[in-house]
């Protein structure tokens, strides 16, 4: 019994891939760090970094029960915990139900704003596994959603939104929506015969490619951008530096005739973005 018990903490980590929270949390601390110049509030951090995780976990699991179906007439997804069941809607229901309570928990003690403006998040992510059914501009949105990070961490720090911070959160939009359309290339096959939408279903392997090159192309030059309104030191340019050439990297290690190194591509290539380019924000603010 004991060992059963066990083993629903590494399930419920599985079924969410906490691993993953190495895209946005990085990009959330960019926010932060930025906004105040320097380095913000250790207390401001912790809760900052538990409505983040709280937030991603809530974003994941509601993607996971809302997707069930579908994800067990895919190949690639049957095996995970709910097709499995591994775990059933109920349970992951109520984990959703906590996520989001330790989310409301953590954002209470944020910049006052924030505690009207945390129903935006949630709305996003109940949206996004609907619109693969209706929408190939899902990815658009998941770049959006997970784009909220450094404005959120922005305003959750000094209760303002400007200008720097949107474009931030717009560079971070296109970086995950471009990755995200790399991505469902996986899913090429699979989306087409079940009616699903996406970019690569739509337009096709170069299509996917083309639109996944100009989203990341936008990225270093919207960086770039909010770094002219900022008052950031040369290390910051060169962590613009490094996103751009890391995204270079990524497009080289995978074509349109030739997706073996993908998963290299999806989560290397973009962990290392993520990391390093924190890094370098944190270096810069640190000088």
């Amino acid at each position: 019994m004991t060992a059963a018990i066990a083993r629903y903490p590494r399930r419920f980590a599985t079924l969410v891939k906490l691993e993953h929270s190495v895209f946005a949390l990085p990009f959330a601390y960019v926010g932060a760090f930025l906004a105040v110049d320097g380095v913000p509030r250790a207390s401001l951090l912790a809760w900052l970094t538990v409505a983040m995780i709280a937030a991603r976990t809530l974003a994941m699991a509601l993607n996971r029960l809302i997707d069930a179906d579908i994800d067990a007439r895919n190949p690639r997804t049957r095996d995970r915990e709910l097709p499995r069941g591994l775990l059933s809607k109920a349970q992951v229901g109520v984990f959703c139900l906590a996520s989001l309570a330790l989310f409301l928990v953590a954002v209470s003690q944020l910049a006052p704003v924030v505690r009207w403006l945390w129903p935006i998040p949630v709305v996003a992510f109940v949206a996004y596994p609907y619109l693969k059914r209706a929408t190939w501009l899902c990815h658009l949105w998941l770049g959006l959603t997970i784009g909220m990070a450094p404005v959120a961490a922005w305003v959750s720090v000094t209760n303002e939104l400007p200008l720097e911070a949107w474009l931030l959160g717009a560079a971070v939009a296109s970086w995950v929506a471009g990755f995200d359309v790399l991505y469902g290339l996986f899913d090429l096959d699979v989306d087409r015969a079940q009616g699903l939408h996406s970019i690569p279903a739509r337009f096709g392997p170069r299509g996917a490619f083309a639109v996944a090159r100009v989203l990341h192309v936008a990225t270093p030059i919207l960086l770039s951008a909010a770094g002219l309104l900022l008052d950031v030191g040369f290390v910051y340019w060169l962590g613009v530096f490094s996103v751009a050439a890391l995204l270079i990297r990524e497009h080289a290690l995978v074509s349109p005739s030739d997706w073996r190194r993908l998963d290299a591509a999806f989560f290397t290539m973009n962990g290392a973005i993520a990391l390093g380019f924190f890094g370098f924000v944190l270096v810069d603010a640190l000088l």
